[in-house]
């Protein structure tokens, strides 16, 4: 979660809603959440500018002996750019003054290396959240501020309530971060989703940044909830328990790439991204392996159509450490940035840094749907905003589907 200053979104009009604090009780929200993601238990194992970004090419697999090995056009692809790939695959990753940090859509990639999301190095990464001096002022039509709906811990085991979410790692230049994420369907290949969906802000660094390395996408993590204390003897399987994917394409909007900044900046309304993962280890699909993967809903309807929504993530800034999963649900009102784009949906939610990318969910025709993500928050983490899915959202969906899909 990109996090602003609470006063620089605020207009005349947005003053908090008065009365006491209220927590949402999640009801029906909850419970057709926890039906749709009942999985099986156990690990086996236009709007322009979407297309292009959309383009990421395929990143490295494992070959099955246990090696890394390099596919012939990604191998092509870092040494165009530069980068030995014995040296990448060795360590050279983490070198982001001498590599160029790739940045162009077409750029994107992803070389797995088996092993290095190791619990620890998960325990230890750091929110994706940074917070800001300077003024964003919001301009267009803002409902009032909502009231801060405290986050509620999702009952565990995740994979029997909540199997979809789970949290996306990767490496920065500024070292190990996360997110969070939800398993979703792939509507050309029903069955064997390999997709999950994430924030922009969590693959890309937006505007004069480019993509970050090692993506990779753990659901359920932490099954049981377990506290810090216990972690360091916990079993691999109550960690990660469905191991972890590793995104081999990535894509997120070309207005993101290009206008996104540590405020969420021009890219705010655009901050959404679709991964494509594979196992480190195993042939079946994401879908196959949690038991369940959620519909993403395009329609973009109003703030005042959407009823409650529910925001699931990992927050890891404090009083959180990210290891546990919590929600929030409220009826969204809209934020606006700037008349100039889209509208945003905002709840109130005291989540903070690492649930970015976030499903938020809505019950359509008794069926629980991804209808945005955590983009953006204040920096008191009184509440939440995410994107609205419309065309351009559904258009990167759609082609990452068809073009990379069913893999």
């Amino acid at each position: 979660m990109r996090s602003i200053r609470t006063r620089s979104i605020r207009t005349p009009s947005a003053s908090r809603r008065d009365g006491r604090r209220t927590v949402f009780v999640a009801g029906g929200l909850v419970a057709a959440l926890a039906l749709t993601a009942t999985a099986c238990g156990g690990s086996d194992g236009k709007d322009e500018g979407a297309g292009s970004a959309a383009t990421a090419s395929r990143a490295a697999g494992d070959g099955g002996d246990g090696k890394v090995h390099v596919p012939a056009d990604i191998a092509n692809k870092l040494k165009e750019h530069g980068i030995d790939v014995d040296r990448w695959k060795n360590g050279g990753w983490k070198n982001w003054d001498r590599d160029k940090w790739l940045s162009e859509a077409k750029d994107f990639v992803n070389p797995v290396i088996k092993g290095l999301w190791k619990p620890e190095r998960m325990k230890s990464a750091q929110e994706a959240d940074k917070t800001v001096t300077e003024d964003a002022p919001a301009e267009g039509v803002s409902d009032p501020e909502p009231r801060p709906v405290q986050a509620q811990a999702e009952k565990t085991p995740y994979h029997e309530n909540a199997a979809p979410v789970g949290k996306v790692f990767f490496d920065s230049p500024e070292g190990s971060m996360v997110c969070s994420g939800t398993v979703v369907k792939d509507v050309n290949h029903p069955g064997r989703s390999n997709l999950v969906w994430t924030a922009g802000h969590c693959v890309h660094a937006g505007r004069g940044g480019g993509w970050y390395r090692n993506i990779a996408f753990v659901p359920a993590y932490n099954d049981l909830g377990k506290p810090a204390s216990e972690l360091s003897d916990a079993d691999s399987t109550e960690v990660a328990p469905y191991g972890a994917w590793w995104a081999d394409w990535a894509s997120t909007s070309d207005q993101w790439i290009q206008g996104g900044s540590e405020t969420g900046g021009a890219g705010a309304a655009y901050d959404y991204a679709v991964l494509h993962v594979k196992p480190e280890s195993g042939a079946k699909s994401l879908e196959e392996t949690v038991g369940a993967a959620l519909d993403v809903d395009f329609s973009a309807p109003s703030a005042a159509e959407a009823a409650r929504m529910g925001a699931w993530g990992y927050p890891a800034a404090p009083p959180y450490n990210g290891l546990k999963m919590f929600r929030c649900v409220d009826r969204p009102g809209r934020l606006s940035l700037s008349p100039a784009l889209p509208t945003m949906y905002r709840i109130g939610c005291t989540m903070t840094g690492g649930s970015s990318g976030g499903g938020w969910f809505r019950v359509v025709g008794g069926r629980t749907e991804l209808v945005s993500n955590t983009s953006i928050g204040p920096s008191d983490h009184t509440w939440l905003a995410g994107p609205q899915l419309g065309r351009g959202a559904e258009a990167l969906y759609q082609n990452m589907s068809r073009t990379y899909g069913g893999r």
